[in-house]
């Protein structure tokens, strides 16, 4: 439901969906927009046109754009969401307290759930902010990275941390051991999840096994953990189920594996290739080869599973520019990849306690600049060619600094 009206001598727009509530007041050029899921948090705006964008574990990135095609982006600080969320809370009790004494008049009138919503996204105080994000880290273990498309995702830790956990330009788990949870554990891992998430689980539009690499569990303890995520949500309602996972360790499993846990609703499988090149491979200390990520690839789609494919585009520098792209290039070309697949670009992320910044110092390697990294990925992108049968993967960038969950 849609509805216009007038407000503070401006224009309000109300859009409440069966999943969320969202609320725009617009003068000239300067718009605010407010929305909240079903619990009542606050989970993206825009204000002076800078858009925000809030993870349930409270925080916020900035996000704006700067020049004809700039992005910038920051983290607010813990202050500054504060503000940000309490201001936006505001303007929804503001807008409750003048409808409830007739100062607004709806025409059509709010339906229950608009208001339900509103009075929710009202009474989100600062304390019942603070008390979420207690709860969310008495569920999770620190949520590393998620594919893009699954920022929305309903995140279950069947696993946690990384099982070989070597990559020199990862340091998303460095701080915990791999493990992987009993059924009884992740069972009660889920009904945590779901009292947490509230009415906000209705916004989430698919379900991540976790973390890193949780498709590396062996067959008889991975079939009891997907069967369990079946007796605590829809799995096909909400979309279905998606995991990352190792190319090296995909090998241990067949296309017959695939098979059974498409059954069991997986969708797609995300691999971090990384790069077709097995020299740049060994110095990332990536394991495997860019063979074995093709065979993995080969074995998941035999199991009418769809991939992701990850590369990263500005590692090595220049000294392993030219033959990174040929590879890559050569690598993908030998997936049967189609329309169904996703193909991410992502930008090599440096800093200082980074295990490859020290390496790439220490063999003097000279970095790409951010120019030059996204005319790797349109190298690689205009290289390849798909048959029309199966069509053409959907391609895009994949930038770990607007990652939030």
């Amino acid at each position: 439901m849609v509805i216009l009206t007038r407000w503070r001598g401006q224009s309000l727009t109300i859009s409440t969906k069966p999943n969320c509530l969202t609320l725009s007041l617009q003068s000239g050029r300067d718009t605010q927009v407010y929305s909240f899921d079903g619990e009542g948090r606050f989970w993206t705006g825009i204000v002076q046109n800078i858009s925000y964008r809030r993870g349930l574990d409270g925080k916020i990135v900035a996000k704006w754009q700067e020049g004809n095609s700039q992005r910038e982006r920051r983290w607010l600080s813990q202050v500054e969401a504060q503000t940000l969320q309490e201001n936006a809370r505001r303007f929804c009790a503001d807008l409750l307290a003048h409808l409830q004494t007739g100062q607004v008049l709806l025409n059509p009138p709010l339906d229950e759930t608009g208001w339900t919503f509103l009075t929710r996204a009202a009474a989100f105080t600062p304390e019942r902010y603070r008390q979420d994000i207690d709860h969310y880290h008495a569920v999770y273990r620190p949520v590393g990275i998620l594919p893009p498309d699954q920022y929305m995702a309903v995140v279950l830790q069947a696993a946690e941390g990384c099982s070989f956990n070597t990559c020199t330009f990862c340091n998303f788990y460095r701080d915990r051991p791999f493990r992987i949870k009993t059924p009884e554990m992740f069972r009660e891992h889920m009904k945590a999840v779901r009292d947490f998430l509230g009415e906000g689980l209705s916004l989430r539009r698919t379900i991540f096994l976790g973390d890193a690499n949780a498709l590396v569990i062996p067959m008889p303890r991975l079939v009891p953990l997907m069967e369990a995520i079946h007796e605590q949500f829809d799995v096909e309602q909400l979309g279905g189920i998606y995991a990352f996972l190792d190319g090296f360790s995909a090998e241990k499993k067949t296309p017959a594996d695939y098979a059974r846990l498409r059954e069991l609703g997986l969708q797609r499988v995300y691999i971090g290739m990384e790069s077709g090149n097995d020299e740049l491979l060994r110095f990332l200390k990536k394991p495997g080869t860019a063979e074995d990520v093709v065979q993995a690839v080969q074995a998941i789609k035999r199991g009418g599973v769809a991939v992701g494919i990850i590369l990263l585009l500005g590692a090595g520098g220049h000294q392993f520019s030219a033959q990174h792209v040929a590879d890559s290039i050569r690598a993908l070309q030998a997936m049967p990849l189609d329309a169904d697949d996703l193909i991410y670009f992502s930008e090599l992320v440096e800093d200082e306690g980074m295990q490859y910044t020290r390496d790439a110092y220490q063999a003097n390697l000279r970095p790409l600049t951010p120019e030059e990294r996204i005319a790797q990925g349109e190298a690689i992108e205009q290289a390849l060619s798909f048959s029309e049968e199966g069509g053409t993967p959907h391609i895009s960038r994949y930038d770990i600094r607007e990652f939030v969950y």
